[in-house]
């Protein structure tokens, strides 16, 4: 049950944040159901290897290319989706932080009423 209510509280945050950035359009809660889980399955496959074979470049940067990463998928999302869009890969760099921030903001609001 956990999983499916953070499923709905990303993509709420990516309605959220269509409404805050308008670079970013977003079709509608059913586009944004299938972005949040498409950027879920990005982040828990591909991430983890672009943060390895990035390694030296994160180091350098003290992990600041972290930020081109993520902005690199919610991008790729874009591109590869119908129903949601990115202005360009700055628009997207911005995005990704903001929507890891709001989805961050509301999930511990959700689950620190429960504890």
């Amino acid at each position: 049950m956990g999983i499916l209510i953070g499923w709905a509280v990303n993509a709420a945050s990516l309605l959220l944040l269509a409404w805050l950035i308008p670079a970013v359009q977003v079709a509608g809660f059913g586009a944004a159901l299938v972005v949040a889980l498409v950027l879920g399955l990005l982040n828990a496959v591909i991430r983890p290897v672009l943060i390895v074979l990035t390694l030296p470049v994160n180091l350098l940067t003290l992990g600041l290319f972290t930020f081109v990463i993520n902005g690199f998928l919610f991008w790729f999302a874009a591109r590869i989706l119908e129903g949601f869009s990115v202005n360009s890969f700055g628009w997207a760099i911005l995005a990704a932080i903001l929507y890891s921030l709001i989805s961050w903001a509301v999930s511990s609001v959700l689950v620190g009423g429960r504890r």
